[in-house]
């Protein structure tokens, strides 16, 4: 059976090259951009990809055309792909292999490797499961930042040894500037919530302790200890910019 594989891009231009090579033995490729200034659209054509446009407005965020770009796909099976990861032979191989068997899920989460300050996690850190890999008509995609996509069927891993490379190695000021736009959607998405000053203390040491002793930081040394902290940082976003919300709407 063929799988057309879905890139969403806004001005990918940096490693769409590779992630397109990555994936040029799938059936299809097709490139959803969110009109990008710089040479995306250029690689894309160049390289054979089908693109359609979905108009980025005031979007900081691409779950928005997540649903858009997988109805654009021309075969039952789909593989979404960022624009900054690489679908690796093997994965390739399984994910064929898969959808020939008979109790093959209706949906797919699958580990993605990441880098941090220069080089690739390793242990639990190493297994980021996204779910990636959906028949067309089953899913629906919330359009909220860091949203998991809803199938209608059943869904299961693909084993950990098949990865997507995730290329993204993020400075301290990009993590931050990333950061506080993630913070923002997290704002809008928790608007139910209300968070008090425990809330604070709390959920920025939980997520420090979870991520350095849990996820295994602790054994990766300086840059352990950094990415421990950071992420206790974007926990003080969230909460914060929840609580100046709260004060404000009081006054």
């Amino acid at each position: 059976m063929p799988i057309s594989v879905v890139i969403n891009t806004y001005n990918a231009e940096r490693s769409l090259e590779k992630v397109i090579e990555a994936v040029k033995d799938f059936d299809e490729i097709v490139i959803c951009d969110m009109e990008s200034t710089d040479n995306t659209l250029d690689i894309a054509k160049k390289n054979g990809c089908k693109v359609v446009t979905f108009p980025k407005g005031n979007i900081t965020i691409v779950e928005p055309a997540r649903n858009f770009a997988i109805r654009q796909a021309t075969h039952e099976w789909v593989l979404v792909v960022d624009a900054d990861e690489i679908i690796t032979p093997e994965l390739r191989k399984y994910l064929y292999e898969r959808i020939g068997q008979p109790d093959c899920p209706t949906g797919m989460f699958i580990s993605r490797r990441n880098m941090y300050l220069g080089k690739y996690d390793k242990g639990k850190l190493s297994h980021d499961y996204q779910l990636r890999f959906m028949k067309r008509d089953k899913v629906d995609w919330p359009h909220t930042i860091h949203s998991i996509p809803r199938i209608d069927g059943t869904i299961d891993r693909a084993p950990s040894q098949y990865k997507m490379i995730h290329l993204a190695d993020e400075t301290i000021p990009q993590f931050i500037s990333k950061a506080n736009i993630y913070s923002d959607n997290e704002v809008v998405k928790k608007a139910h919530k209300k968070y008090g000053t425990w809330a604070l203390l709390y959920r920025p040491a939980w997520r420090f302790f979870r991520t350095y002793f849990i996820m295994g930081g602790i054994r990766q040394g300086r840059r352990g200890l950094i990415r421990a902290y950071m992420d206790a940082v974007c926990q003080v976003f969230i909460v914060t910019k929840m609580m100046e919300k709260d004060i404000r709407n009081k006054n």
